[in-house]
């Protein structure tokens, strides 16, 4: 069953709905890579409204990424999470009306919901065209057979590469028993209490002929009387099909989302539904799954939330979790760690390497991403912080930037990102962003993404040729679509903003 139309998912060059403190002065500004830049973002520069959800919906963690071609499926692919699928209507409604499911809080930890993939053209102000969920993933034992609705339409890579790993799995014949199995079923709906973190899309070996986008999204799975975050992985040929890598016996396949396995499809008429698919975990290198450090009960688990940034056909992938030792602290003293990871292949098996730790005991809940600089050799790294004290208005929650000096692992490691206490969470390297907040000048700036090129590297919108990035968050604070500042998550506006960066000899 398709979703209804999110017509008003509205990207709109407007003018911030509130302002919040300043830096103080004309332009505020400070000194990043290595000494060698500024950034800069002065009381006049580009914020708005990106989308403002209607109700019983949202939206957070958006990826803008710019195709290399300009017709469809481009030039731009939004992916970002949003509400899980809806299938049951509410009482009186009439057939075929979709039910608004129970509210989520506006302080809820538990915004999980189906990763969506819609296409926008080059401006920022439009609509953003009607979105079926994509995929969606949740850790159970023993949970129900999927009724999960095939994609709308297959192409034929995604046949040709099915045939491919069918014929592969007949030839690997038991395959490698030892690796661990992940309790995942693909449902829906998908249960609106499935914290799962952000997904992230790259384009594959496009040098090489691979004609597949990855996408690496978060999910969660059951570990002892917890859940731990796990890294599943999925590819799309035409943004319209998507297929799933899954557990297969022996070993795993990929698999159109929704597709029941080949042996279960006489099933479907009259003899019983088919199995669900069950999320093959990523592995690494050794064959070990991808997850996160550490596990927790209800919706406290964290972990391999970031980005992915190709450098010289090298796939990095850059996260934060839990420090090991902190794994049973309360959820506000868990410190945080930025790991890295590497690969040529993001859509074969075994390639990703073991992590490197960048940065140690970072706060708690840091969320971060890193990508290549717009136009340079340089690392941008954004991450979750506030505003210091002594500033006026503060501390107030922000975004942080700094550009690193190369873009060398080392050079990430050497950035100072926070004054001391750290666990504070305070920085001098703020943007300053202005948009959204409550009356009372607080703010949020959660679900933070950015736009990028095929490769996540740093991109802008064509409007913005001189800027050094373009950013998009989500604010629980702000207004909701009805004007009301109900505790809700639903209905709550996306923001976006650019910022300047320029070397230190160009200052007047």
């Amino acid at each position: 069953m398709a979703l209804p139309p999110m017509a008003a998912l509205i990207l709109a060059a407007a003018l911030p709905a509130q302002a919040g403190a300043t830096r103080g002065g004309n332009s505020a500004c400070y000194v990043t890579g290595g000494n060698a830049l500024e950034i800069c973002r002065s009381a006049d520069e580009a914020e708005g409204v990106y989308a403002v959800p209607p109700p019983c919906r949202f939206v957070h963690d958006v990826q803008i990424l710019r195709l290399k071609d300009t017709g469809p499926p481009g030039p731009l692919q939004v992916i970002y999470r949003a509400e899980p699928p809806r299938q049951a209507s509410r009482p009186g409604a009439r057939r075929g009306e979709e039910a608004c499911p129970a509210d989520l809080r506006a302080a809820d930890p538990a915004v999980g919901g189906a990763v969506r993939i819609g296409r926008q053209i080059e401006t920022l102000a439009t609509i953003l065209p009607p979105t079926d969920p994509r995929f969606w993933s949740e850790g159970l034992e023993g949970a129900g057979p999927a009724r999960a609705e095939p994609p709308r339409r297959r192409s034929r890579a995604s046949r040709q590469a099915r045939r491919e790993a069918r014929r592969a799995a007949r030839e690997a014949g038991q395959g490698d028993t030892s690796q661990e199995k992940m309790t995942f079923r693909a449902q829906a709906p998908a249960p609106e209490d499935d914290p799962s973190g952000n997904a992230m899309m790259v384009a594959g070996r496009d040098w090489a002929g691979d004609p597949y986008y990855a996408i690496l999204a978060t999910a969660t799975e059951p570990s002892g009387e917890g859940r731990r975050r796990v890294l599943v992985q999925a590819r799309t040929y035409d943004f319209q099909g998507l297929d799933l890598r899954v557990e297969a016996d022996p070993g795993t396949e990929w698999r159109p989302f929704g597709a029941p396995p080949a042996e279960e499809r006489g099933r479907r008429r009259g003899r019983g539904r088919p199995a669900a698919m069950r999320p093959a975990p990523v592995l690494d290198e050794t064959g070990k799954p991808i997850v996160g450090n550490c596990a927790a009960p209800g919706f406290e688990a964290r972990g391999l939330t970031g980005s992915i940034s190709v450098v010289d056909r090298v796939y990095h992938y850059f996260y934060t979790d839990v420090v090991p030792s902190d794994c049973d602290a309360p959820r506000a003293k868990r410190r945080m760690a930025l790991y890295m990871r590497t690969s040529r292949d993001p859509l074969a098996e075994r390639t990703w390497s073991l992590p490197v730790t960048l940065i140690e005991s970072l706060p708690a809940e840091t969320e971060m991403r890193v990508a290549k600089a717009r136009g340079m050799d340089r690392w941008a790294v954004a991450y979750s912080c506030s505003r210091p004290v002594t500033v006026s208005g503060g501390p107030v929650a922000d975004i942080c930037l700094h550009y690193t000096a190369d873009l060398s692992p080392g050079s990430i490691t050497a950035l100072t990102l926070y004054s001391d206490p750290v666990a504070a969470g305070h920085s001098t390297a703020y943007l300053g962003l202005r948009s959204g907040g409550d009356a009372l000048g607080r703010f949020t700036r959660d679900g933070f993404g950015w736009m990028t090129d095929r490769y996540g590297n740093l991109d802008t919108p064509a409007i913005y040729p001189d800027k050094g990035g373009f950013l998009t968050w989500l604010d629980r604070r702000a207004p909701r679509i009805d004007g009301s500042d109900a505790s809700s998550l639903y209905g709550r506006p996306v923001y976006w903003a650019t910022w300047t960066v320029r070397p230190r000899a160009a200052a007047p």
